[in-house]
């Protein structure tokens, strides 16, 4: 394999790894924070005893999650030198923005939050906390408008002298549509997944009728904050799909393996691409006028087919496609579990078959994400800035081996870094809360 495809491996692999701590920072924080605002507000000291619970698992999760962040910004300047001399002062601002103001905001409060249980009150303890979540989620907008720009850029101008692209405005890039549609599906992911994570410890613990009354507390937290975001992803992804048409039309039309442009264009609940020949080798079960319906709100829109596009333009169909199809599915599977287990929630302890689906449901928010990722990310080449300059021109000129050193390298020490913090939640999660003091 060339530099180009070693290079890109190596940012999916760290990227990757990366987000399997994130979301569970970003969701777990604003549920541990409502647990400690309903101790502060009743005296209930299941939920003081919750919060101490899941904000061990919290720490551990933020401390790989911090570490491997930092590597991952690192690759920008080893790997894609030529994307970073060419966009840093537009990508680079925003990066700085979310180091000095909102990371460094919640990497002082979460100190404060671990070491001052006993020190602040109630009510301050808890504050500390909220800080904390929304320096996380502060700090996920500033990176994800960054990737925004990536998708769509904009608010900027190629300086003709210096061939780079330069910033002409702050404003445009952060209040850009894509930004705010993008920053919401993808926190109300991490949401999602937090919330089935807690369900799914709690459903374990309830399993074994251990510390009942504090993971019930928890699981119906976490259920109603699951509901919630199921139900608003499912509907927030139609508009997704319409900035998508917008502003990427060949994503779109990889997301749905969709060929030929065509009036009425229907989406097809089976086909089988054939990337090759340019077509579908199966195509079963078509809903008429589906796909113009969701990319322009319009039965009879033209939707543009991938064959409108030279082979060097279109994006890898079949894995966007796929990726895009798992994503859907498991955000169904999601608004149906919780809605079920809405209508049982009185009775959630007697429900030991609810219980076991949500304890091993705990993975599928998350695998939902990744695919979520494939799809943006995979689905926007041949572009590392869309329609500004093709990934294939951003990579550093530097060895192919010396990339192939440095892959091997970030496997095996993610991968040892992955094992010692699944351990410890693991082992953390089993072992329940600390016993009550008398």
């Amino acid at each position: 394999m060339d530099v180009l495809m070693l290079s890109r491996l190596q940012f999916a692999a760290a990227t990757f790894f990366h987000f399997l701590f994130v979301p569970l920072t970003l969701g777990i924080s604003i549920l541990i924070a409502i647990m400690e605002t309903k101790y502060a507000a009743s005296g209930d000291k299941d939920y003081k005893r919750a919060a101490k619970f899941w904000g061990r698992i919290f720490l551990i999760n933020f401390a790989i999650g911090v570490v491997t962040g930092i590597t991952l910004e690192f690759q920008f300047g080893t790997n894609w030198s030529r994307y970073s001399a060419y966009v840093g002062d537009i990508f680079g601002s925003l990066l700085a923005v979310e180091a000095t103001v909102a990371f460094f905001l919640e990497s002082t409060f979460i100190a404060i939050w671990a070491f001052s249980w006993n020190r602040l009150s109630p009510k301050a303890h808890a504050a500390c906390i909220w800080i904390v979540a929304i320096a996380a989620n502060v700090s996920a907008f500033w990176i994800i408008t960054a990737n925004a720009w990536m998708q769509h850029p904009v608010g900027y101008v190629i300086n003709k002298a210096t061939g780079r692209a330069e910033l002409a405005s702050f404003f445009d890039v952060v209040t850009q549509k894509f930004a705010f549609i993008e920053f919401i599906h993808t926190v109300s992911g991490a949401y999602i997944f937090a919330a089935f994570f807690v369900m799914g410890v709690s459903a374990y613990h309830l399993l074994k009728k251990n510390e009942v009354s504090l993971f019930n507390k928890s699981f119906r937290l976490a259920l109603g904050f699951a509901l919630v975001f199921s139900i608003f992803e499912v509907v927030q992804g139609h508009y997704n799909g319409s900035e998508v048409a917008e502003t990427q039309p060949t994503k779109l039309a990889a997301m749905e393996s969709h060929w030929e442009t065509k009036k009425n264009a229907p989406i097809y609940m089976f086909s089988i691409p054939d990337e090759e020949n340019g077509k579908n080798l199966v195509e079963i079960l078509p809903l008429p006028s589906a796909l113009s319906l969701l990319a322009f709100h319009d039965p009879d829109a033209e939707v543009k087919g991938l064959r409108e596009w030279p082979k060097e333009d279109r994006p890898p169909v079949l894995l966007t496609f796929a990726a895009f199809r798992i994503m859907v599915g498991l955000g169904m599977l999601f608004m149906a579990l919780t809605i079920w287990g809405w209508f049982i929630r009185d009775k959630i302890k007697e429900n030991p078959l609810f219980l076991k689906i949500m304890l091993y449901s705990i993975p599928l928010p998350l695998i939902a994400i990744q695919a979520g990722w494939i799809v943006a990310e995979v689905g926007r080449q041949p572009w590392i800035v869309y329609g500004i300059m093709r990934t294939k021109d951003a990579v550093s000129p530097i060895a192919a081996s010396q990339v192939g050193i440095s892959l091997a390298a970030f496997i095996v020490v993610y991968g040892l870094l992955g094992l010692a913090a699944y351990y410890l939640i693991i082992k953390h999660a089993r072992k329940g809360p600390e016993p009550e003091k008398a």
